[in-house]
């Protein structure tokens, strides 16, 4: 017969993500000129006693004797510590109803602010054993019940010794005396908490360390708590992601590796094994034959624009969704492109050489005012568009070619060709995707075509032009200048040396793939790609999704989420609902989008089901991927 579990947690930076006597000082001694200094000989005897450097009672007793506080401190205190419950808790409120009868809150805290705030969340209140303040006549607080065994060294074993418990007893804490309960052999295991302090001398006792209550209950195999645990969540970030970034995927739970530069191919296919989401930017190749060896893989995340560097087809049929940054950093591109124009315009990039050589110049030969100038914009799309305003804005006149039919902004021109665009502009600047069929679309005729004297500008992928082409024409005089953002081939990083045909060509600008790289653009990035990606993983939206069906869902209510990404072929969303029918299951809300290759169907159900009907689920023909959310 399975024993009973009961579940002994601590209170003060567990179920809290702060020590209570910190921030009742911060509350106490807001107006004590010493307030700083009285709080970090707090904060340093707290440390000192839960890692077992001083004996819990002398800690106690030292603690509150620097506070000064008063009972009318409390309410603050309860207020703020209720905000600061820790967000593993907040998330899994089902555990603690459903063994709200075996959870104990054992605390070397204080009863009259714990037990309003676990009371909220569930817990018992005959099930919270802590210490108890005491006051004076003013009811300033003096000290503490020193009768209570949990204000004496060793209290917390002694506390679970007297309530007898009858079956295995698990301790959830981050502190020396949570250990001791283990040490004097009242506790089946340990789990060392550190979703809000990591104390290493606590971890080398501990049996298990558990970075957030999500990993405590996977491990126990709770009936409902085997969602997979975000810390268990592995997120690589390549190419010197904004740390931005890096943050927004620790604060959901998630492990993050940083790499300072891309990874060749056989690097990213060995490394990925046991990564669940991808970051790159555009060295990266994200190839068929590293998604491959991609085992847990649920999201790639291009902190970019483009998306060419991925192989979007191998990722769909993996259940991989790919998301991206499509405006974030359209402005920064735009800026540059406009700069480069006016200076090319003006033949400043020899002037500035020169300048540095000791030369002086000053002549206006080979420089042009842009307003009046004709642009001609090849690719109409998102930096293509805002590119006219600001172009148009200055006094220019625009013109554009897209292969899709678009709205023109301001007095802008379509062009019933790319060949009139490009005999017709004093200015050409290029905008497209990288997709294949845009390889070399700028190469030797195109150029040819091209006026005399042109101003040439390449922002968009470095796979577009013809480089050989371009340096040719640059030499012989039929471009006056030209700027080049992207390269056919580029290095890894910066550490790696950089190598082209068009280094110390006459009023060229070559830039390090930077048009979308200011701090603006790359905070923007770094905010809206994880923010996708956690949507995503948390809700199965796929909003804004390059390659998966998109989908904007409402956010889970009192229900579980089953998502199912398959084949797309004729009966399967009828296999899925006759396996839920079978079951006795009832739908409470279902979504179906398709693309040619796959199906992607979402199903909110009641949460009371039994295991079986997804291990039914998962073998429903044509299934790519499936997991459930709670």
């Amino acid at each position: 017969m399975q024993q009973t579990k009961y579940f002994i947690i601590d209170f003060d930076s567990t179920f809290t993500q702060v020590e209570a006597l910190d921030v009742l000082a911060e509350i106490a001694l807001k107006d004590n000129e010493n307030q700083a200094k009285a709080i970090q000989e707090i904060k340093d005897i707290t440390d000192q006693g839960m890692e077992g450097g001083m004996s819990f009672r002398e800690s106690l007793k030292r603690r509150v004797k620097i506070l000064q506080a008063n009972k009318k401190h409390l309410p603050e205190l309860v207020d703020r510590l209720s905000s600061l419950v820790s967000p593993s808790f907040k998330r899994n409120t089902e555990f603690i109803e459903k063994y709200k009868e075996q959870i104990f809150i054992v605390s070397n805290g204080f009863k009259d602010f714990i037990v309003p705030i676990v009371k909220k969340h569930g817990i018992k209140e005959e099930h919270v054993f802590a210490n108890e303040f005491k006051y004076d006549n003013s009811e300033n607080i003096v000290g503490f019940n020193e009768d209570n065994i949990l204000s004496s060294n060793n209290g917390k074993p002694r506390q679970i010794e007297n309530l007898k418990l009858n079956g295995e007893v698990f301790v959830l804490g981050d502190g020396y005396t949570d250990y001791e309960i283990k040490k004097a052999g009242l506790a089946h295991k340990f789990y060392a908490f550190t979703e809000n302090v990591r104390r290493e001398k606590i971890l080398d006792e501990a049996d298990h360390e558990a970075p957030s209550l999500d990993e405590f209950l996977f491990t126990q195999k709770l009936e409902r708590a085997h969602s997979y645990p975000k810390n268990r969540i592995k997120a690589l970030l390549l190419e010197n992601i904004h740390e931005g970034a890096v943050n927004k995927l620790k604060q959901e739970g998630y492990q993050v590796e940083v790499h300072p530069a891309g990874m060749t191919e056989d690097e990213l296919a060995e490394a990925i094994k046991d990564v669940s989401v991808l970051g790159i930017r555009s060295k990266t190749q994200v190839t068929e034959k590293v998604l491959k060896n991609a085992k847990r893989l649920l999201a790639v995340g291009a902190f970019c624009i483009g998306t060419n560097q991925i192989d979007l087809k191998a990722a769909l049929h993996k259940g991989v969704a790919v998301f991206n940054a499509p405006f974030s950093n359209t402005r920064s591109v735009v800026e540059l492109a406009l700069a480069e124009i006016i200076m090319l315009m003006r033949n400043l990039p020899d002037k500035i050489m020169q300048m540095h050589q000791g030369k002086w110049n000053k002549s206006a030969i080979g420089s042009f005012e842009i307003r009046g100038k004709t642009l001609g914009i090849i690719g109409y799309g998102k930096i293509g568009s805002q590119l006219s305003v600001l172009a148009e804005s200055v006094g220019m006149n625009v013109q554009y070619f897209d292969l899709e039919e678009k709205l023109a902004l301001g007095n802008a021109n379509p062009c019933p060709t790319l060949e009139h665009l490009l005999q017709s502009s004093d200015v050409i600047s290029v905008h497209v995707d990288g997709r294949e069929e845009n390889k070399w679309m700028i190469g030797s005729k195109e150029f040819d075509l091209m006026k005399d004297g042109v101003v040439f500008i390449n922002l968009s992928r470095g796979h577009i032009v013809d480089i050989e082409a371009l340096r040719k024409n640059i030499e012989r005089g039929k471009i006056h200048g030209a700027s080049v953002d992207v390269f056919p081939e580029e290095p890894l990083s910066n550490d790696h040396p950089f190598e082209s045909p068009l280094m110390g060509l006459r009023n060229i600008i070559l830039t390090p793939h930077v048009g979308g790289s200011t701090l603006e653009a790359q905070e923007n990035i770094a905010d809206f790609v994880p923010s996708k990606i956690i949507e995503y993983i948390n809700t199965g939206s796929t909003t804004n999704s390059v390659n998966f069906p998109n989908i904007t869902l409402p956010t889970l209510s009192q229900a579980h989420r089953f998502i199912h990404i398959h084949r797309n072929e004729p009966g399967i969303l009828a296999d899925i609902n006759n396996i839920l029918a079978k079951h006795g299951i009832n739908i409470g809300g279902q979504y179906l989008k398709t693309n040619d290759t796959i199906g992607y169907v979402i199903t909110d159900i009641d949460k009371n089901y039994q295991e079986d009907v997804i291990k039914d689920l998962k073998l429903v023909r044509g299934t790519i991927r499936f997991r459930v959310l709670y």
